[in-house]
């Protein structure tokens, strides 16, 4: 069953995200296997960066955490605590 992950950390400015999607392309994660949709956006006019991922199930986040935690340390973002949630539909177009 697919599982959606929503942060929506204190701070991550666009330069942070972007440094953090370099690091994980150059650790050869920048399209892990099992995550399906990736989207990061801004939020009611506030400069941090929120992401909302879709993957396949929670064992490939997981897997895919232990690269994605390391580098979000060293450029200095918390990611807080997810939202997580069962995905009942997708719908493509």
């Amino acid at each position: 069953m697919a599982v959606g992950y929503y942060f929506a950390p204190e701070s991550m400015s666009p330069e942070q995200y972007d440094a953090v999607t370099s690091q994980l392309a150059a650790a050869g994660q920048g399209a892990p296997a099992g995550r399906l949709y990736h989207c990061a956006f801004t939020e009611g006019g506030s400069s941090s960066v929120h992401v909302f991922d879709v993957w396949e199930s929670g064992e490939a986040f997981e897997a895919f955490g232990q690269t994605l935690m390391p580098i979000l340390a060293e450029v200095g973002v918390d990611p807080g605590q997810p939202q997580v949630a069962a995905i009942h539909n997708i719908i493509a177009g």
